[in-house]
Order: structure tokens, then C-alpha cells, then sequence
């Protein structure tokens, strides 16, 4: 009975939040670009509620056509310092467990690109948080660590990204010792995108968002879905499943015809969006 009642706490879908509803994630839709930003003082500790909110930010993002891509950034001088320990609780760790898992199945199922905006530490669950981004964009102040294994513990998430984004050997070195990774080191392992001075970071991210922003919605989605659905497969088998998104979905779009009659006319194209 005991096991049947953690089943359904974990299956329970609880009411989507409106973010206009939201406490701890402040939402904005301009232009296209979904920005969502921590704001839970002062280290943006992740509580159940602030989890809830950043998940269905991500799904909300997801289900406007006019949104083609999100930013995830931080209000507070820490991007985020992981759980809250106290949620933590053996009373609590399933709903805390779903609530995290939904933020991160969220940013793998939306299709649109996240650019994560790094600024300050990434510790535990906010540095998963941050390796789950598409694009990473951080400054000197940024740092990454998975301390989880002083307190007994293993961080799931980056036990499973790690590996992708590093390789075995340095995540193993990560998770084990726990030792924290500087911004100029993550840049050498591939963990993060682009290192910037702090005074460059609003114009940098900005120059990013409106070159991807100037692209076709849909063709973007289909882009990192080509990418991130080959991982784990053999050159074979993601070659030909890139290839089926190409033929089959891709090419029906309204936009990739639009794309070719634009570069054959040697004008700019004129996206639909469809």
C-alpha cells in the first residue's frame, strides 16, 4: 500500500500554474523569445512551488507558436544554489523528485531552444539546471559544482548529462569528488557555450537571442530535434533518423520552401512560421 500511495504522488499531474500566478520565476513573452527569471532570494534555492513554476514556464513556452526560443537567467547574484534542503525531507522527497523531474523533461520536450545565462554559481540542481540548457552563455563569476556526494548522495541529472556534455571520465571526476568547476574550465570541457566579461553578458546574450530569433520557429525545433534525438545512437541509425525529420517533416513546412524560393529570388526570406 505504502509503494501504491509514492506511485501516485508520483503520477498525480498537479494544476498548472499561470504565469501571471507565478512566485518565484518572473515570465515575459517579447519578440519571440521567452525569458523566465529566477528570483527566489537570495541563492534561488529550488523549492517544490519554484520547480512547479519553472516547468510549466518551459511548457507554456512551448505551446505559443510565436515563442521560438526561451532564456533561463538569474534575478539574484547566485544562478542557483540547488534544492532546498529543507524540502528535502523523507516525507517530501517524491513530490520534490517529480516536481524536478518535470523541469527537466519539460526542457527536453519543448523543442525550442534554451539559452541558459550564467552569472554567478551554479550549484547541485542549479548547475543540472544549467547543463540542461541548449546554449550556455556565463561570465568569470559563474562556477559548477555537484556536491551532492558529501551529503551522501548522487545528482541523477548530472549523472546522466555529465557523460554527453564531458565524457565518462571527467564526470566521473565530478560527481565524485564533488570539486567545483571554474567558468574558464567548463569552457575547456564544453560544458558552457561562451565565457564573457560580466560588462559584455546583456550585450552578448542579446546578439545570440536575435540571431537565432531571425530564423524560422519551426526549422529551429526540428534542428535540435535532429541533434539532441541522435544522441545515443549508433552514426547509422541517427543519420537515417536525422534524415526522416528532413524528408517527412521538415520539407512539408511552409518555411523550408519559403527558404529555397528565397535563396534562389537572392532575397531575405519572409518567415510564416508554419
Amino acid at each position: 500500500m505504502i509503494e501504491r500511495a509514492k506511485t501516485a504522488e508520483l503520477t498525480a499531474q498537479p494544476e498548472r500554474r499561470r504565469p501571471d500566478e507565478f512566485q518565484y520565476v518572473h515570465y515575459g513573452i517579447d519578440a519571440g523569445v521567452a525569458r523566465m527569471t529566477l528570483n527566489r532570494p537570495e541563492h534561488n534555492l529550488l523549492n517544490e512551488a519554484m520547480l512547479r513554476e519553472l516547468a510549466d514556464g518551459i511548457v507554456h513556452a512551448g505551446d505559443h507558436n510565436d515563442v521560438k526560443l526561451i532564456v533561463l537567467d538569474s534575478a539574484a547574484k547566485v544562478f542557483c544554489g540547488g534544492i532546498d534542503i529543507g524540502e528535502y525531507t523523507s516525507q517530501r522527497v517524491f513530490q520534490m523528485l517529480d516536481a524536478f523531474h518535470a523541469v527537466f523533461s519539460a526542457m527536453l520536450d519543448v523543442g525550442k531552444p534554451v539559452v541558459c545565462v550564467v552569472n554567478g554559481p551554479a550549484i547541485g540542481g542549479g548547475a543540472e539546471l544549467a547543463a540542461f540548457g541548449d546554449l550556455i552563455i556565463a561570465t568569470p563569476k559563474a562556477r559548477f559544482a555537484q556536491p551532492e556526494i558529501s551529503i551522501g548522495i548522487f545528482p541523477p541529472l548530472a549523472s546522466t548529462i555529465l557523460p554527453y556534455l564531458v565524457g565518462p571520465k571527467v564526470a566521473l571526476e565530478l560527481v565524485l569528488t564533488g570539486e567545483p568547476v571554474t567558468a574558464e574550465r567548463a569552457l575547456e570541457l564544453g560544458m558552457i557555450n561562451r565565457l564573457v566579461p560580466e560588462a559584455q553578458l546583456e550585450q552578448t546574450v542579446a546578439e545570440l537571442v536575435n540571431r537565432i530569433n531571425a530564423h524560422s520557429g519551426p526549422v529551429l525545433m526540428m534542428a535540435k530535434k535532429a541533434i539532441l534525438g541522435g544522441m545515443g545512437l549508433s552514426l547509422r541509425d541517427g543519420l537515417k533518423q536525422s534524415m526522416n525529420i528532413f524528408l517527412n517533416e521538415l520539407y512539408r513546412l511552409d518555411d523550408s520552401q519559403e527558404g529555397l524560393r528565397a535563396l534562389q529570388e537572392k532575397r531575405k526570406p519572409n518567415w510564416k512560421n508554419r
